[in-house]
């Protein structure tokens, strides 16, 4: 199988990310932000150092997470694991709303805990488009037919449409990346590893650009509806190959790139955040929270702003461009 394992065959395959990509990235949880995890119920967390990372779920009610802008609190009873959350470690998180298709990533290194709080010191914040869970159709899952949920580990990753990949980088940078896919087509177990394609996204491949130069990898799977969650670890790789990728095609589409986890370690359990959660069925999205107008305020806000942040500032503050951009998107580039 041949192996991508540099950023420029990276970039052959995928292409590069638009200059002003990073500039929706902010340094703080801004008040938008901040209104968004008021309303979140469950967090996904991927947490480690440089020589790898492992991956946990938070929740509990509405506002289980909060921020001071500089700073993300958790408390630790509300996580499945908390002995991950270790001083030094790098953090990368991933905030669902229900209803709501886009989701909040904040990323940064976690600090000394406090009263039974983790906290995390805020460096990066930024809204996630909604393909992911467009895909999977995550928020259209109801209670019935639990009992169908598969009970070993081949199975369940087979029957899988939701999965958040947490990579790291050499220094300790985490990332935490939505996917999601029709069941069979978002991840599948053959011998002793696990595959899965990537769709079309924003070109960030900030989770590829870590597994060609750390690949230890952690992730979570979830069947929309379930309380169980598969989480695994292992040693991620990169391939173009034309019959791995042929495996994940949808409505005639093959994915450009597909990822190899080796070395693989999977638990299925119940998961408690995810119960307290209680996702499903979604409840109405909150009337006060849009991810566009999220967006272009995030733009608004970089501190890094030059001509283009500039530009890009004024263009998306036009009344319903972004959100006539994301719907374009959304319709067809899912596949």
């Amino acid at each position: 199988m041949p192996v991508v394992d540099n950023i420029a065959a990276l970039e052959a395959i995928v292409g590069k990310a638009s200059p002003t990509i990073d500039l929706k990235v902010i340094d703080h949880v801004d008040a938008t932000a901040q209104r968004w995890l008021a309303c979140a119920p469950l967090m996904f967390a991927g947490v480690g150092d440089g020589d790898g990372i492992a991956i946990t779920l938070a929740g509990g009610g509405a506002g289980f997470a909060r921020s001071d802008g500089a700073t993300l609190s958790v408390p630790l009873d509300l996580v499945d694991d908390p002995a991950l959350l270790q001083p030094g470690h790098g953090f990368g998180s991933l905030f669902l709303l229900p209803g709501v298709g886009e989701t909040l990533r904040i990323n940064g290194r976690v600090l000394d805990p406090e009263g039974g709080t983790a906290r995390i010191a805020v460096e990066e914040c930024y809204v996630h488009c909604a393909k992911a869970l467009i895909r999977s159709e995550f928020w259209k899952a109801g209670t019935d037919g639990r009992d169908a949920v598969p009970g070993n580990e081949g199975d369940f990753v087979t029957a899988a449409r939701f999965m958040a990949l947490a990579t790291i980088d050499p220094a300790g940078r985490a990332d935490l990346s939505p996917k999601g896919d029709p069941a069979g087509r978002l991840s599948r177990i053959e011998g002793d590893a696990l595959l899965f394609p990537d769709r079309p996204g924003n070109r960030r491949t900030d989770s590829f650009r870590n597994i060609i130069v750390q690949p230890r990898v952690a992730a979570a799977l979830l069947i929309p509806g379930s309380m169980m969650v598969a989480t695994l670890t292992g040693a991620a790789s990169l391939t173009d190959d034309t019959a791995v990728r042929a495996r994940f095609t949808v409505r005639d589409k093959q994915p450009l790139l597909a990822t190899r986890i080796d070395e693989l370690a999977i638990r299925l359990a119940p998961s408690a955040a995810l119960a307290r959660a209680a996702l499903w069925p979604a409840a109405t999205a909150p009337g006060d929270i849009r991810p566009a107008k999220m967006l272009a305020e995030h733009l608004r806000l970089n501190r890094h702003k030059g001509l283009g942040a500039r530009l890009a500032s004024a263009v998306v503050s036009i009344p319903g461009l972004m959100q006539k951009g994301l719907d374009t998107d959304y319709e067809n580039n899912l596949c």
